[in-house]
């Protein structure tokens, strides 16, 4: 039994926070004790002034890995991860190829399982060609599934809406998250091909093409669809203020329907685009006008959004820059500057500490059935843990980012708050900003979500294949 004990450090979980030394046995929390009560351990960190956070839980990122390594792989987006106290990570299925049969998973897993340093879930794609893979692919054990209602880097077409209802009928009967990139994709093609036509080439145009309504559309299909079928669905990356009320609305009738937003819609604007280096900002969805922010902000701390992920999207430098804004790669790494972001909003008194172990931690594993084992600090769960100094201030860099996508809109920011070491299962895999571990040592997470509740079962597409249905 290998034992490691943090001594000094205010534990926070969602619902409060204690002085108290964190006992670590066989990557478990074995004892919250009083401090100097325990004195014996193979190892003790002494966090004197820190604060123990629940290990970040961020259910968005792309790490590109296999197919496009010169943007990202498994190693580079963990180590970036464990530098930014995130200690779990889902990735996205928009790989090459994508995680779409269970051969596909297979591959992409044995990429992870020989280079993460965090632990890590992959998403199964929900694509109109793979219908008959779901159920395969949710016995496999992905984290839960994706749907591109928008497009994406790898170019993933779109499914059509009966496909979409079929999808979700499959996934309400295996109680799988599905998260859904909800942008309307044949509006934005339509408006993004016009402004082509009319020369349209500035980086407002990009926002343009993607103007409220293609958001709140998309959101709104996803969740009527969602509350017929049972299915479980996950809104990724909500950037617009117009889609807050309908969130509330769905969710007062009881739709299982969880809802992120970003750092870069809560810090970032459009206006900023059209300032020297704005073209970085271009991403999907778009980052908006700067009086979106405030209502996010509202939301994500009145929980009618969840949680906070990343979307982090790193490309190689090159591609994203080009002569027009349509020839610029869209997104940029996040994973390792969201926890410092947001302890900075902790500095400015615009959330607490409590806020960002909800918000970045226990809601993202409750989502996706990891509470308990993750996403709180309690005796029986993973040691998964962020040491923080919330007073310690530091510059981002582009330079410094372990991501392999050398490009941050907050390059030269100066924020208050800092990460000082990251242990995942006990073992220390940053500290005080330098990675620690060795390639491999993370490990894939399965969800335990609760009972499937499929609705509407009568007239499912498979159910109506039958001859002897009667729909009355």
């Amino acid at each position: 039994m290998t034992t490691t004990l943090i001594s000094g450090a205010t534990v926070v979980n969602a619902d409060g926070r204690q002085p108290a030394d964190i006992l670590i046995c066989d990557g478990k929390i074995a004892a919250l004790a009083e401090p100097g009560t325990v004195t014996d351990a193979d190892e003790v960190i002494a966090a004197d002034g820190q604060f123990a956070l629940p290990g970040v839980i961020d259910v968005h990122v792309h790490f590109r890995d296999p197919g496009m390594t010169h943007k990202e792989d498994w190693l580079t987006g963990s180590q970036a991860a464990a530098l930014g106290g995130v200690t779990t990570v889902f990735d996205m299925p928009n790989t090459v190829p994508p995680v779409d049969t269970v051969d596909h998973f297979r591959l992409k897993a044995a990429e992870a399982e020989a280079k993460c340093i965090v632990d890590y879930g992959i998403y199964g794609l929900l694509g109109e060609h793979n219908l008959d893979q779901l159920d395969a692919l949710a016995d496999a054990g992905v984290i839960g599934f994706k749907l591109f209602l928008g497009n994406t880097t790898g170019d993933l077409p779109c499914p059509s809406d009966g496909a979409v209802l079929e999808g979700f009928e499959i996934l309400a009967r295996s109680g799988l998250r599905c998260s859904i990139h909800a942008e309307n994709s044949p509006i934005l093609f339509w408006r993004q091909n016009r402004m082509k036509a009319a020369g349209r080439t500035d980086p407002y145009a990009h926002l343009a093409a993607r103007t409220d309504v293609v958001a709140v559309e998309a959101l709104t299909r996803s969740a009527v669809l969602a509350e017929w079928t049972g299915a479980r669905i996950h809104i990724v990356h909500e950037s617009c203020a117009a889609s807050i009320p309908y969130i509330q609305w769905f969710k007062s009738r009881g739709v299982d329907m969880t809802v992120e937003t970003l750092p870069q819609y809560l810090y970032l604007s459009a206006e900023e685009m059209l300032e020297p280096g704005g073209h970085i900002l271009r991403m999907n969805p778009p980052i908006r006008q700067k009086s979106h922010q405030e209502p996010l902000w509202s939301a994500l701390l009145d929980g009618t959004i969840d949680m906070l992920s990343t979307d982090h999207a790193p490309h190689a430098v090159d591609e994203k820059d080009g002569d027009t804004i349509w020839d610029m790669a869209c997104g940029f790494p996040g994973v390792q500057t969201s926890l410092p972001l947001m302890l900075h909003a902790v500095s400015q008194g615009r959330m607490t500490l409590e806020d960002i172990a909800r918000v970045m931690s226990a809601a993202p594993a409750r989502a996706f059935g990891l509470f308990g084992r993750k996403g709180v600090l309690r005796v029986g769960a993973d040691a998964d843990i962020a040491l923080v100094d919330p007073s310690a201030a530091h510059q981002i860099s582009a330079a410094g980012l372990a991501s392999r996508g050398k490009l941050t809109p907050y390059d030269g920011w100066t924020v208050k708050g800092n990460v000082r070491r990251t242990l995942v299962r006990g073992q220390t895999v940053a500290m005080d900003g330098k990675v620690v571990a060795d390639p491999g040592c993370g490990q894939m997470v399965r969800p335990q979500m609760p009972p499937a509740a499929p609705r509407n079962t009568a007239t499912t597409t498979e159910a109506i294949q039958s001859p002897d249905n009667r729909p009355w």
